[in-house]
């Protein structure tokens, strides 16, 4: 698509998207599920919290690389968080690509499925190459997620 946008003699903006619309939950439950680990979802608004109703141990340690024995089935690994909250929050986000579509010709060639495979396994390899390098004796910066 920024190939396509980057070819048009005028400049202009495109909404690139599938046009198909998914709750943070299904997309949570389906990273969760790519290194085999089930989570269930209880309680309601900010008291939901999501946690490990299964874990398949050969697939979480052949996704991860290494042998992963702190989680547990009933461990909480999800919780909401109000701060997150957008003021002005809606109700369904759906991206309008139809523009793209018309005018770049412009067509989606990964699904959410697709997406979600990709970002874990960019997280799993950077979450390897921080281990490696605590290993060598080198200081890793800390992730916003590992301060919060």
């Amino acid at each position: 698509s920024m190939y396509l946008i980057l070819q048009q003699e005028d400049p202009d903006d495109y909404v690139i998207a599938t046009g198909i619309a998914t709750s943070v939950r299904d997309f949570v439950t389906t990273a969760f599920q790519f290194i085999g680990i089930k989570i269930e979802f209880t309680g309601t608004g900010v008291d939901e919290i999501g946690t490990i109703s299964n874990i398949n141990q050969d697939k979480l340690e052949e996704k991860l690389g290494k042998k992963i024995v702190h989680l547990k089935k009933g461990m909480e690994v999800v919780k909401i968080d109000s701060y997150y909250y957008r003021p002005t929050e809606v109700d369904l986000l759906i991206g309008d690509s139809s523009k793209a579509r018309k005018i770049l010709g412009w067509e989606p060639e990964y699904n959410l499925d697709m997406i979600i495979d990709d970002m874990m396994t960019s997280d799993i390899l950077l979450m390897k190459k921080d281990d490696y390098l605590k290993k060598g004796g080198f200081v890793v910066q800390a992730q916003i997620e590992d301060i919060i």
